[in-house]
């Protein structure tokens, strides 16, 4: 039945990948389990769980503790020269998009904080940590903060659905973001709140966001998950 000319596991890993097109599974569709597999294939757990690792690698899957093993987005490509809110953008790829804040306070903001946001240190800030998640992948980890006198009624209500679309509702025009995107290795906290399996890098931005009189009003850090973005923009050579 196998081709000894391949490792066992990665004919079992390209075996999967087939019965996965086969079975038309979706993104987000449970894989069956690793006993269920190693019947089906007649090979060992070892062999199944080798391939599934492959396949997690290669981004085709993705695995959660204590639940299972499902099929992975496509790598959402991000324009980087269009702003639109995380929410925007995967509503318009029919991607479910979902927030889990794991933190929101009022707190003094930090000397970075209050040269970015042209606040002065006797002024609140707004500090929330969101996880972003598409379809029950998380897709991002966002850190932000905004000045308490321009959004008095902020609340997590508000952060648990789109932060934009409440900015935009009390009358502000959004304009511009300013950002630096860099890429980091992941600490611990990142890898558990992004399920990462490895050390691979990711791509963190750092960025403030204005409105149309140019006045700052977010300071944010995005950590993107590397398997499922990629960036892209368009050059123009001037002629």
């Amino acid at each position: 039945m196998w081709n000894n000319s391949l490792p066992l596991y990665r004919q079992i890993a390209n075996k999967i990948k087939e019965d996965i097109i086969g079975s038309k599974l979706a993104k987000g569709d449970a894989i069956p389990a690793e006993a269920k597999l190693a019947k089906t294939y007649e090979v060992s757990r070892v062999t199944v769980r080798q391939a599934i690792k492959l396949l997690v690698e290669e981004g085709l899957l993705y695995s959660i503790q204590g639940s299972g093993t499902y099929v992975a987005h496509n790598k959402v490509e991000h324009n980087i020269l269009h702003l639109q809110g995380f929410t925007e953008e995967m509503q318009k790829l029919q991607n479910n998009p979902k927030n889990e804040v794991l933190e929101f306070k009022l707190t003094d903001p930090t000397d970075e904080v209050q040269e970015i946001l042209n606040i002065s240190n006797n002024e609140k800030v707004y500090y929330m940590k969101r996880l972003r998640y598409a379809d029950h992948e998380p897709f991002l980890l966002e850190e932000s903060f905004l000045p308490v006198d321009l959004f008095p009624d902020f609340s997590i209500e508000v952060i648990k659905k789109s932060k934009y679309n409440y900015i935009e509702n009390k009358g502000y025009t959004i304009d511009k973001r300013y950002g630096e995107l860099i890429p980091i290795l992941p600490n611990d906290e990142l890898k558990k709140i992004l399920q990462l399996q490895d050390n691979q890098p990711l791509l963190f931005l750092k960025a403030f966001t204005v409105f149309e009189d140019g006045q700052p009003f977010e300071y944010s850090k995005v950590y993107y998950h590397p398997k499922k973005y990629s960036f892209k923009f368009i050059s123009e050579k001037n002629h």
